[in-house]
Protein backbone atom coordinates (compact mmCIF):
# COMPACT_ATOMS: atom_id res chain seq x y z
CA UNK A 1 0.00 0.00 0.00
CA UNK A 2 1.01 3.66 -0.34
CA UNK A 3 1.86 5.54 2.84
CA UNK A 4 3.70 8.62 4.08
CA UNK A 5 6.81 7.53 6.00
CA UNK A 6 9.67 9.26 7.80
CA UNK A 7 12.83 7.43 8.86
CA UNK A 8 14.01 9.79 11.61
CA UNK A 9 12.82 12.73 13.66
CA UNK A 10 12.51 15.88 11.52
CA UNK A 11 13.51 13.81 8.47
CA UNK A 12 11.57 14.21 5.22
CA UNK A 13 8.21 12.42 5.18
CA UNK A 14 7.67 10.91 1.73
CA UNK A 15 5.22 8.60 0.00
CA UNK A 16 6.44 5.04 -0.54
CA UNK A 17 5.17 1.49 -0.91
CA UNK A 18 4.99 -0.44 2.38
CA UNK A 19 3.43 -3.75 3.45
CA UNK A 20 -0.24 -3.48 4.42
CA UNK A 21 -1.22 -4.06 8.06
CA UNK A 22 -2.39 -7.48 9.22
CA UNK A 23 -5.90 -7.68 10.65
CA UNK A 24 -6.02 -8.61 14.35
CA UNK A 25 -8.52 -11.18 15.62
CA UNK A 26 -10.58 -8.54 17.43
CA UNK A 27 -9.75 -5.62 15.19
CA UNK A 28 -10.30 -4.22 11.71
CA UNK A 29 -8.48 -2.80 8.74
CA UNK A 30 -9.94 0.48 7.54
CA UNK A 31 -9.43 1.96 4.08
CA UNK A 32 -8.63 5.60 4.78
CA UNK A 33 -10.69 8.10 2.81
CA UNK A 34 -9.56 11.28 4.60
CA UNK A 35 -7.16 12.12 7.44
CA UNK A 36 -6.33 15.35 9.24
CA UNK A 37 -2.86 16.85 9.69
CA UNK A 38 -2.63 17.59 13.42
CA UNK A 39 -0.04 19.33 15.58
CA UNK A 40 0.20 16.12 17.61
CA UNK A 41 1.59 14.48 14.44
CA UNK A 42 4.12 17.32 14.27
CA UNK A 43 5.17 16.71 17.88
CA UNK A 44 5.85 13.05 17.04
CA UNK A 45 7.74 13.98 13.85
CA UNK A 46 9.89 16.39 15.84
CA UNK A 47 10.62 13.75 18.48
CA UNK A 48 8.79 15.52 21.30
CA UNK A 49 6.53 12.48 21.59
CA UNK A 50 8.75 9.46 20.72
CA UNK A 51 7.38 6.97 18.19
CA UNK A 52 8.83 3.79 16.61
CA UNK A 53 10.95 4.54 13.53
CA UNK A 54 10.51 4.42 10.59
CA UNK A 55 7.01 5.74 11.14
CA UNK A 56 3.70 6.43 9.40
CA UNK A 57 2.01 9.44 11.06
CA UNK A 58 -1.68 10.34 11.25
CA UNK A 59 -4.51 9.69 13.68
CA UNK A 60 -7.54 11.79 12.63
CA UNK A 61 -9.33 9.78 9.99
CA UNK A 62 -12.49 8.49 8.39
CA UNK A 63 -12.88 5.59 6.02
CA UNK A 64 -14.51 2.29 5.13
CA UNK A 65 -14.02 -1.06 6.85
CA UNK A 66 -11.97 -3.21 4.47
CA UNK A 67 -11.45 -6.29 6.67
CA UNK A 68 -12.63 -7.49 10.07
CA UNK A 69 -11.21 -10.01 12.51
CA UNK A 70 -13.19 -13.18 13.34
CA UNK A 71 -13.99 -11.95 16.88
CA UNK A 72 -15.63 -8.69 15.71
CA UNK A 73 -19.43 -8.71 16.00
CA UNK A 74 -20.56 -5.08 15.68
CA UNK A 75 -19.14 -4.09 12.29
CA UNK A 76 -18.83 -5.49 8.79
CA UNK A 77 -16.89 -4.80 5.63
CA UNK A 78 -18.20 -1.66 3.91
CA UNK A 79 -19.23 0.22 7.05
CA UNK A 80 -18.34 3.94 7.05
CA UNK A 81 -16.39 4.58 10.25
CA UNK A 82 -14.06 6.73 12.29
CA UNK A 83 -12.36 6.10 15.64
CA UNK A 84 -10.93 8.11 18.55
CA UNK A 85 -7.18 8.68 18.45
CA UNK A 86 -7.00 6.73 21.74
CA UNK A 87 -8.21 3.15 21.26
CA UNK A 88 -8.94 1.33 24.52
CA UNK A 89 -8.44 -2.34 25.30
CA UNK A 90 -12.12 -2.73 26.23
CA UNK A 91 -11.31 -4.90 29.26
CA UNK A 92 -9.77 -2.74 31.99
CA UNK A 93 -11.65 -0.80 34.70
CA UNK A 94 -11.30 2.45 32.75
CA UNK A 95 -12.75 1.06 29.52
CA UNK A 96 -15.56 -0.67 31.38
CA UNK A 97 -16.47 2.64 33.04
CA UNK A 98 -16.58 4.46 29.69
CA UNK A 99 -13.18 6.13 30.04
CA UNK A 100 -11.14 4.37 27.39
CA UNK A 101 -9.37 7.67 26.66
CA UNK A 102 -7.11 6.91 29.67
CA UNK A 103 -6.81 3.13 29.14
CA UNK A 104 -3.39 1.95 30.39
CA UNK A 105 -3.20 -0.52 27.47
CA UNK A 106 -4.34 1.99 24.87
CA UNK A 107 -3.18 1.93 21.27
CA UNK A 108 -2.90 5.06 19.17
CA UNK A 109 -2.63 4.88 15.38
CA UNK A 110 0.15 7.25 14.40
CA UNK A 111 1.88 6.99 17.77
CA UNK A 112 2.07 3.47 19.22
CA UNK A 113 1.87 2.05 15.70
CA UNK A 114 1.50 2.99 12.03
CA UNK A 115 -0.97 5.78 11.41
CA UNK A 116 -3.51 7.04 8.93
CA UNK A 117 -1.32 8.81 6.36
CA UNK A 118 -1.79 5.61 4.41
CA UNK A 119 -4.29 3.76 2.26
CA UNK A 120 -5.02 1.30 5.09
CA UNK A 121 -4.81 1.47 8.90
CA UNK A 122 -5.21 -1.13 11.64
CA UNK A 123 -7.66 -0.49 14.47
CA UNK A 124 -7.47 -2.78 17.50
CA UNK A 125 -10.58 -3.60 19.53
CA UNK A 126 -12.95 -2.75 16.70
CA UNK A 127 -16.14 -3.36 18.67
CA UNK A 128 -14.92 -0.94 21.37
CA UNK A 129 -13.25 1.72 19.27
CA UNK A 130 -14.88 2.03 15.86
CA UNK A 131 -17.65 4.61 15.47
CA UNK A 132 -20.20 4.23 12.68
CA UNK A 133 -20.62 7.43 10.67
CA UNK A 134 -24.04 8.76 9.66
CA UNK A 135 -24.55 8.72 5.89
CA UNK A 136 -24.97 12.51 5.95
CA UNK A 137 -21.45 13.12 7.31
CA UNK A 138 -18.86 12.97 4.52
CA UNK A 139 -15.34 11.67 5.01
CA UNK A 140 -13.56 15.04 4.99
CA UNK A 141 -15.95 16.45 7.61
CA UNK A 142 -15.54 13.27 9.69
CA UNK A 143 -11.75 13.56 9.54
CA UNK A 144 -12.10 17.11 10.82
CA UNK A 145 -13.87 15.67 13.89
CA UNK A 146 -10.63 13.83 14.60
CA UNK A 147 -8.77 14.35 17.82
CA UNK A 148 -9.08 18.14 17.83
CA UNK A 149 -12.84 18.50 17.48
CA UNK A 150 -13.74 15.52 19.66
CA UNK A 151 -11.21 16.56 22.31
CA UNK A 152 -12.59 20.12 22.34
CA UNK A 153 -16.15 18.81 22.58
CA UNK A 154 -15.42 16.69 25.65
CA UNK A 155 -13.20 19.39 27.17
CA UNK A 156 -16.07 21.87 27.13
CA UNK A 157 -19.05 19.61 27.76
CA UNK A 158 -17.52 17.38 30.45
CA UNK A 159 -14.62 19.21 32.07
CA UNK A 160 -15.45 22.84 31.37
CA UNK A 161 -19.19 22.36 31.90
CA UNK A 162 -19.70 25.56 29.93
CA UNK A 163 -23.22 26.94 30.13
CA UNK A 164 -25.16 29.42 28.02
CA UNK A 165 -24.17 33.01 28.78
CA UNK A 166 -20.85 32.10 30.41
CA UNK A 167 -17.52 33.39 29.13
CA UNK A 168 -15.12 30.99 27.40
CA UNK A 169 -11.53 32.12 26.76
CA UNK A 170 -9.75 30.12 24.04
CA UNK A 171 -5.98 30.50 23.83
CA UNK A 172 -4.72 29.50 20.38
CA UNK A 173 -6.89 29.45 17.26
CA UNK A 174 -5.51 26.54 15.28
CA UNK A 175 -7.69 23.55 14.48
CA UNK A 176 -8.23 22.69 18.15
CA UNK A 177 -8.97 26.26 19.21
CA UNK A 178 -11.33 26.89 16.31
CA UNK A 179 -13.14 23.67 17.20
CA UNK A 180 -13.54 24.91 20.78
CA UNK A 181 -14.89 28.23 19.51
CA UNK A 182 -17.49 26.56 17.28
CA UNK A 183 -18.58 24.23 20.07
CA UNK A 184 -18.65 27.01 22.68
CA UNK A 185 -20.84 29.16 20.43
CA UNK A 186 -23.17 26.19 19.82
CA UNK A 187 -23.48 25.70 23.59
CA UNK A 188 -24.45 29.35 24.03
CA UNK A 189 -21.21 30.62 25.53
CA UNK A 190 -19.75 34.08 24.99
CA UNK A 191 -16.36 33.39 23.42
CA UNK A 192 -13.13 35.36 23.66
CA UNK A 193 -10.39 34.13 21.31
CA UNK A 194 -6.65 34.77 21.68
CA UNK A 195 -3.94 34.27 19.05
CA UNK A 196 -0.93 36.03 17.53
CA UNK A 197 -2.02 35.69 13.88
CA UNK A 198 -4.56 38.01 12.27
CA UNK A 199 -5.80 35.26 9.96
CA UNK A 200 -6.53 32.94 12.87
CA UNK A 201 -8.37 35.67 14.73
CA UNK A 202 -10.41 36.47 11.62
CA UNK A 203 -11.45 32.79 11.38
CA UNK A 204 -12.36 32.87 15.07
CA UNK A 205 -14.63 35.85 14.48
CA UNK A 206 -16.23 34.15 11.47
CA UNK A 207 -17.06 31.18 13.69
CA UNK A 208 -18.81 33.40 16.21
CA UNK A 209 -16.19 34.59 18.71
CA UNK A 210 -17.55 37.70 20.45
CA UNK A 211 -14.09 39.15 21.14
CA UNK A 212 -10.70 38.53 19.52
CA UNK A 213 -7.42 39.56 21.14
CA UNK A 214 -3.93 39.56 19.70
CA UNK A 215 -1.57 37.97 22.25
CA UNK A 216 1.25 40.07 20.85
CA UNK A 217 -0.58 43.34 21.60
CA UNK A 218 0.35 45.89 24.20
CA UNK A 219 -0.68 45.58 27.83
CA UNK A 220 -1.27 42.64 30.12
CA UNK A 221 -3.36 40.02 28.37
CA UNK A 222 -5.02 38.55 31.43
CA UNK A 223 -5.95 41.98 32.82
CA UNK A 224 -7.69 42.75 29.53
CA UNK A 225 -9.58 39.47 29.61
CA UNK A 226 -10.71 40.01 33.20
CA UNK A 227 -11.91 43.51 32.29
CA UNK A 228 -13.74 42.44 29.12
CA UNK A 229 -15.47 39.51 30.83
CA UNK A 230 -16.47 41.45 33.92
CA UNK A 231 -14.36 39.52 36.40
CA UNK A 232 -12.79 36.74 34.36
CA UNK A 233 -13.76 33.84 32.15
CA UNK A 234 -15.82 30.99 33.54
CA UNK A 235 -13.79 28.53 31.45
CA UNK A 236 -10.38 28.85 29.79
CA UNK A 237 -8.73 26.45 27.34
CA UNK A 238 -5.10 26.38 26.27
CA UNK A 239 -5.51 24.94 22.79
CA UNK A 240 -1.95 25.67 21.67
CA UNK A 241 0.15 23.93 24.30
CA UNK A 242 2.46 26.63 25.68
CA UNK A 243 3.45 27.18 29.34
CA UNK A 244 2.78 30.92 29.09
CA UNK A 245 -0.72 30.30 27.70
CA UNK A 246 -1.50 27.67 30.33
CA UNK A 247 -0.58 30.18 33.05
CA UNK A 248 -2.51 32.94 31.29
CA UNK A 249 -5.56 30.69 31.12
CA UNK A 250 -5.50 30.19 34.88
CA UNK A 251 -4.92 33.90 35.56
CA UNK A 252 -7.80 34.92 33.29
CA UNK A 253 -10.41 32.92 35.26
CA UNK A 254 -12.99 34.36 37.59
CA UNK A 255 -13.29 32.85 41.04
CA UNK A 256 -14.27 29.16 40.93
CA UNK A 257 -13.50 29.10 37.22
CA UNK A 258 -12.22 26.09 35.27
CA UNK A 259 -9.07 25.77 33.15
CA UNK A 260 -8.84 22.86 30.71
CA UNK A 261 -5.38 21.99 29.35
CA UNK A 262 -5.85 20.46 25.92
CA UNK A 263 -2.76 21.61 24.00
CA UNK A 264 0.15 19.24 24.57
CA UNK A 265 2.90 20.27 26.97
CA UNK A 266 5.79 17.93 26.21
CA UNK A 267 9.54 17.72 26.75
CA UNK A 268 10.98 20.85 28.35
CA UNK A 269 7.45 22.26 28.68
CA UNK A 270 6.04 19.29 30.61
CA UNK A 271 6.67 20.94 33.99
CA UNK A 272 4.88 24.19 33.23
CA UNK A 273 4.60 26.60 36.16
CA UNK A 274 1.04 27.58 37.09
CA UNK A 275 -0.08 30.26 39.60
CA UNK A 276 -1.12 27.81 42.31
CA UNK A 277 -1.68 30.67 44.75
CA UNK A 278 -4.67 31.71 42.63
CA UNK A 279 -5.81 28.10 42.21
CA UNK A 280 -6.08 27.85 46.00
CA UNK A 281 -7.37 31.29 46.92
CA UNK A 282 -9.94 31.43 44.12
CA UNK A 283 -10.88 27.74 44.25
CA UNK A 284 -10.07 27.20 40.61
CA UNK A 285 -10.34 23.84 38.87
CA UNK A 286 -7.67 22.54 36.47
CA UNK A 287 -8.31 19.62 34.13
CA UNK A 288 -6.32 17.74 31.55
CA UNK A 289 -8.33 16.48 28.59
CA UNK A 290 -7.12 13.55 26.50
CA UNK A 291 -9.54 12.93 23.68
CA UNK A 292 -13.00 11.38 23.85
CA UNK A 293 -14.01 7.71 24.06
CA UNK A 294 -16.05 6.10 21.30
CA UNK A 295 -19.05 5.68 23.62
CA UNK A 296 -19.40 9.48 23.79
CA UNK A 297 -19.38 10.08 20.03
CA UNK A 298 -23.14 9.66 19.38
CA UNK A 299 -24.14 12.93 21.09
CA UNK A 300 -21.53 14.86 19.11
CA UNK A 301 -22.56 13.18 15.84
CA UNK A 302 -26.22 13.95 16.56
CA UNK A 303 -25.27 17.64 16.80
CA UNK A 304 -23.38 17.35 13.52
CA UNK A 305 -26.25 15.70 11.65
CA UNK A 306 -28.64 18.32 13.06
CA UNK A 307 -26.39 21.08 11.70
CA UNK A 308 -25.72 22.53 15.15
CA UNK A 309 -22.02 21.67 14.72
CA UNK A 310 -20.40 21.99 11.30
CA UNK A 311 -16.86 20.57 11.38
CA UNK A 312 -16.53 21.03 7.63
CA UNK A 313 -16.33 24.79 8.20
CA UNK A 314 -13.05 24.22 10.02
CA UNK A 315 -11.34 22.65 7.01
CA UNK A 316 -8.91 25.10 5.48
CA UNK A 317 -7.77 22.89 2.58
CA UNK A 318 -7.59 19.35 1.30
CA UNK A 319 -4.34 17.97 -0.10
CA UNK A 320 -2.99 14.83 -1.74
CA UNK A 321 -0.91 12.27 0.12
CA UNK A 322 2.20 13.51 -1.71
CA UNK A 323 1.79 16.91 -0.01
CA UNK A 324 1.33 15.56 3.53
CA UNK A 325 5.02 15.66 4.44
CA UNK A 326 5.28 19.34 3.51
CA UNK A 327 2.10 20.11 5.46
CA UNK A 328 3.61 18.41 8.51
CA UNK A 329 6.86 20.37 8.22
CA UNK A 330 5.13 23.74 7.87
CA UNK A 331 3.70 23.31 11.37
CA UNK A 332 7.06 24.63 12.57
CA UNK A 333 5.50 28.02 11.89
CA UNK A 334 2.03 29.53 12.34
CA UNK A 335 0.72 27.69 9.28
CA UNK A 336 -2.68 28.03 7.65
CA UNK A 337 -5.83 28.84 9.57
CA UNK A 338 -8.16 25.88 9.73
CA UNK A 339 -7.63 22.14 9.44
CA UNK A 340 -5.65 20.55 6.61
CA UNK A 341 -7.09 17.20 5.47
CA UNK A 342 -5.23 14.63 3.38
CA UNK A 343 -7.33 12.73 0.84
CA UNK A 344 -5.34 9.61 -0.20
Amino acid sequence: MRAVVYDGYSAPATVREVPPPACPVGGAIVAVRATGVCRSDWHAWRGHDPVPLPHIPGHEFAGVVAEIGPAVTGFRVGDRVTAPFVCGCGRCEYCRSGNSQVCPQQTQPGFTGPGTFAELVRIDGADVNLVRLPDTVDFVDAAALGCRFATAYRALAVHGRIAAGQWLAVFGCGGLGLSAIMIGVALGARVLAVDTADGALQRAAELGADVTLCAAGAGDLTDRIVEITGGGAHVAIDAAGAPALAAAGVRSLRRRGRHVQVGLLLGEHALAALPMDLVISRELEIYGSHGMPAVDYPAMLDAVTAGVLQPGRLVGRTIAMEDAGEALATMDGPGDSGITVVVP
